[in-house]
This record gives structure tokens, sequence and C-alpha cells, in this order.
């Protein structure tokens, strides 16, 4: 939508450049970039400030506006994905339209890449904020886009992460539905044992989520269910559950998405370590199902009929992969990344073995140990204390299990930087592999929605800080471990912020969008249906009939501004609303100029 209440008024643009605290100002000459837009007759004050962003920084913009009747405002600062939200609600705290803004970034694009050039960067950054004030001048005073808004939560997953938003969804007044896909719900904690640090086994954790969930009015779970399609935008998602045993389709409508579809246990290939060559190489999930399964009466760890006396243990199996080292994934790429987890998790087990088997040798072999959380470092130096012996190996140097010819036990040989890189063969009964978490495969439900996936797999957040919990698309949320390797502390908190932003979101009967949408004059479209060949987002675009024939017609809640009709459309009928041609070309013709 667009506001014409500023048409016909004088164009009186405000230009700000931000210092950054040097991170700007140490590169480009802030003053003289400032100083040059005064050149354009359409700016009326132009600055610069050490911190745009900071109080006296909005506090300066909003008394230009008001005292000098500023109504148009450029700020050239660091990346629009910080700060572009802030400056607009300065704008709309001095009463002016938020839209009537442009965001610069002559940080990122700048001053870090150009820091050997001092002249060459404020040159730089004079023709990209120039080609900001040229696009601000020719901006409408646009009005966000509302759309009805279903108070209900749809909540895919019902791990840890997915109770726990069910829960806090509920609690925060939403309705909730629950889709798992099997038949108990849980994922995997309820296999994992004694927790750490709390102690709890992880099948306590579960039922004191599920006592929630089942006695909480507001919400209802669909087990042994999988998502069939979604469909719609935020305030009004149309999901079709198909029931995994009947086949029955039933649909359900939530004006947000929370996906907590967990993680699956990195296996490891054929042979690494010895992995699916011999009987006594074992995964930490393995181990951890082995030290539970043993009787209480035992007063040795037994596994094929022997007992075990000697063990290590091996870190990083699946994490912190090298490319030409580690054999790739079925994709082609290696898990670059660490998993987080998996050091506190194997000295954990280790403590839970020795607290009933203390007589054992346990032996540790590890790239890097990585205790991350608080209060986790205390079991890297228990296990020292108790008798734990270390080694370190590279990421070029992996350990080696070579298997007795008897079929039990064999050695463990790596070269340990500890010791000066000495060569160690190590006598074990069994190896345990502690490996790393991998992204579950969700790849209907990510080509459904289109959601963003991170050179890792995992769903990949719209900003670590400033917005966490959120994906690109507007009102699909994610919890846990489908967004990266987390502990069960962090899964639970990552699923109450969850709840906290669906219930932002659908506080109101209606919900505000940017505007920032393909919008269509009528008079030039000639219903050729290029743009609608042409866009990626099913329902966005439509062709409809008119008194002057067919017509393209954008649904402002599923289009995302991306331009890709605005790029095939001949009449030049269909442009993006605060990005239109004309600015484009304004832009361009500064920069060149």
């Amino acid at each position: 939508m667009v506001d014409n209440q500023n048409s016909g008024e004088e164009i009186r643009v405000g230009v700000y450049v931000c210092h950054c605290g040097g991170n700007i100002s140490d590169v480009v000459n802030t003053a003289e970039v400032a100083e040059a837009m005064k050149v354009n007759p359409h700016v009326k004050v132009a600055k610069d400030f050490v911190f745009m962003c900071s109080d006296p920084g909005q506090n300066l913009i909003i008394e230009d506006i008001k005292a000098n009747g500023i109504n148009r405002v450029v700020v050239a600062a660091c990346s629009p994905a910080l700060h572009e939200l802030t400056f607009r609600k300065a704008l709309e705290r001095a009463g002016l339209n938020p839209y009537l803004f442009e965001h610069v970034n002559v940080r990122e694009q700048v001053s870090w890449v150009h820091k050997g050039y001092k002249n060459d960067a404020t040159q730089k950054a004079i023709r990209l904020t120039m080609a900001g004030v040229e696009k601000v001048t020719l901006q409408d005073s646009l009005l966000p886009n509302s759309v009805p808004a279903e108070d209900r939560a749809l909540v895919i997953g019902a791990g840890v992460a997915g109770l726990r938003a069910a829960i806090a969804s509920a609690g925060a007044g939403l309705q909730v539905t629950v889709v798992e896909k099997a038949e108990k719900p849980g994922g995997r904690v309820p296999d994992l044992g004694v927790i750490y640090p709390s102690n709890s086994s992880g099948l306590e954790i579960v039922n004191a989520l599920l006592d929630e969930v089942k006695t909480h009015p507001s919400i209802s779970m669909l087990l042994h269910s999988e998502i069939d399609s979604i469909a719609g935008y935020v305030g009004n998602f149309i999901a079709k559950i198909r029931n995994c045993e009947s086949g029955e389709i039933s649909a359900v409508r939530a004006g947000a998405i929370i996906i907590a579809t967990g993680y699956d246990n990195y296996t490891p290939a054929d042979g690494e370590i010895g992995y699916g060559h011999s009987p006594d190489v074992i995964t930490l999930p393995n181990f951890l199902n082995l030290i539970q399964s043993q009787k209480k009466d035992t007063h040795e760890l037994m596994h094929n009929g022997k007992a075990i006396r000697n063990i290590g243990f091996v870190h990083c199996v699946g994490s912190r992969q090298v490319e030409g080292i580690h054999p790739p994934q079925a994709d082609g790429k290696v898990n670059d990344y660490c998993s987080r987890v998996c050091c506190t998790s194997t000295l954990n087990a280790i403590h839970l073995m020795l607290d009933r088997f203390p007589d054992m040798n346990v032996y540790d072999l590890y790239r890097d140990i990585r205790t991350y959380g608080r209060g986790h470092e205390d079991y890297y130096d228990r296990a020292s204390q108790r008798g734990v012996l270390f080694f370190r190996y590279t990421e070029d140097g992996l350990p080696e299990f070579m298997a007795d010819k008897s079929g039990r036990g064999g050695l463990l040989n790596l070269t340990d930087t500890l010791s000066y890189d000495e060569e160690v063969s190590i006598p074990v009964d069994m190896v345990v592999l502690a490996t790393g978490m991998m992204p579950r495969n969700i790849s209907n439900i990510i080509s459904m929605l289109k959601l963003p996936v991170g050179a890792d797999r995992f769903l990949q957040e719209v900003h670590p800080k400033l917005r966490p919990v959120e994906l690109a698309n507007q009102g699909i949320l994610v919890a846990g471990t489908c967004q990266g390797p987390m502990d069960i502390g962090e899964s639970i908190s990552a699923a109450s912020a969850t709840a906290t932003r669906a219930k932002i979101l659908l506080a109101h009967p209606t919900i505000e969008l940017d505007p920032f949408v393909a919008r269509v004059d009528e008079n030039r479209c000639d219903g050729c249906a290029l743009c609608l060949n042409e866009c990626e987002y099913t329902g966005a675009l439509t062709i409809s009939e008119s008194e002057k024939g067919p017509k393209a017609v954008v649904n402002p809640a599923i289009c995302v501004g991306c331009g890709a009709c605005a790029a095939v459309c001949p009449p030049r009928a269909i442009q993006i609303a605060g990005w239109s041609l004309d600015q484009f070309d304004a832009m361009v013709d500064a920069i060149t100029a």
C-alpha cells in the first residue's frame, strides 16, 4: 500500500554518516562523505556522528525531522540487517513515515574491505551514499500490509524442543497442534540415560514435559503423523497432515509454525576407525545403551560375552571433518562444523561408566576438548583425577584401529602431540566413537516452505544475536537441534524463545507486514503471464480477468519482494514497492556519475 499524504511536498533529505566507533571512520573520511552530500539540492542536513545507532544518534535524526522539516532520511552505517529497523523506529517516533528511509552499508561494503585504500574507500562511500539519497527522493510513503492471524501455533516435532515450545506457546495463550512422525514423543532424549549436569535421566525429563502437554487443554498432539503439504502465509498457514497408519489427511490452520525436527547421529563410514569391521567398535549412543542394559548387580562391563577392562574413546567422529581426509556425505560435503556437545557427552559417559565400574582403564583420544558450557570443564578435571589418560591427535593424523586376529579387541594407534609426536599403540577391549550431530532429513518441509539452509545443512536463522530463532520466512520459527548442535538446556531455551516470538506475532487479530512487495500498474499490464511463470512462490501472483482484460494480481501476504517478476515484465507494469526501476536507474546514475 502507498500513503500519498506527503505528495507534492518539498523533498528535504537528512544524511547521517556513522563512525561506528572507528569501524568506519578509521578508513572512511566520514566528514568528507557528509560534506559531499550537500551538493545535492534535496539534501538539507548532512552530518557525521560517532554512533548513529545510539540514543544520541537517533535523537539527532529525530530533532532534525522536527526542527528542520526533514522528510527523507539516509543513514550510512553498518549492515541494514543490524539496524535498519532501529532507524525506522526513530522516524516513527518523530512522526515520519518509517519507509521514507534508506540504509547504506559503508562498513561491510566499504571500510572492512578497503582498509588499505582510505581515499578510494571514501570516494566509494560517497558514491554509495549519494545513490541512497537519489533512491530515497523517489520513495513513496508506504504503509504496511495487513493480514488476518490465526491464534494457533503448529509445532513440527515432539522432542524436548517441540514439547517445550508447545507448553510455552499454550502458556502464552495460543492454541497449539504438535505433529510427530514417530509413534512416541520425546525424540532421542529418553535413550540418553543420565543427563549432565542435572543427573536426571532423559526419560524423566521427557515425562515431565509430557505430563504438562497431556494436561493442557490448548495442546493437541498428532503422533505417527507427518506433514503432507503446507500452503499459505504468516498468520494463515494451512497444513495437511497425514496419519502414517491409516493414510487419513487432516487440515490444520496456524498463524505460526515452529520447526523442531531434531537431529540424527552421525553414522561412521564403513571401516572408519574400525567401525563396521569389528564388533568392538561402537558409537557413543550405542555405548550409552550398553551401560543402561547392564545388570544392576554386575561388577564388570560385559559386551559380546566378554568383560571390558580397557576402553578407548575417540572424539570428533563425524565432526570437524577435513576434505580429502574424511569421507564425504551423500551430498559430497564433509561435516566441517563442531558438534559442540560431544566432548562433555563423552566425558559424562566416562564418569557414568566409572561410577559403576571403577577399575576400568580409560583412554581418551581427542583433537581439542571443548567443554564450553557452564561447569562443563569440571567433567574434564574430574576425569583426569580419576585416572583417565588423555592423548591428542591432529586433523591429518587420525587414530587407527587394528583389530586383534582373535577378533576380540585390538590396538588404537595414533601420533600423540602431547608427548611430542610419539607413536602410541593402546591395547583396548572396546573403542567408543563420539559421533557428532547431523541435521535430520526434512527436505520435503524445506522444499514446501523454501526454508533457508546453511552451509552445514542445518536451518539458518536470520541473525544469531538479533533474531536467533526466526527464519527469513515470515511466521516460521526454529527450535533446537534442527538449527544446529545444542545440548538439552539450549534446546529448551530456544523453544521458549520461539513461543515468545509466536505470541508477539499473533498477539493481535491482524499482522502488519513490510510493504516491499510487487505491485501492478493495470494500465500497463497486458496479462502476458511471464511474471507468473517466473515467480517461485505459489499463490504470490495470479492472472485475473478484469474489465480491461487479464491482469496480474499480487497477494501481498505471500509475495517476498524478490523482484524476479519485475525483471521479466516487458512493459514494466510490475515493480517492487520501495525498489522501483526508476529508483534503480537513479542509483546507477549516482554511482557512475
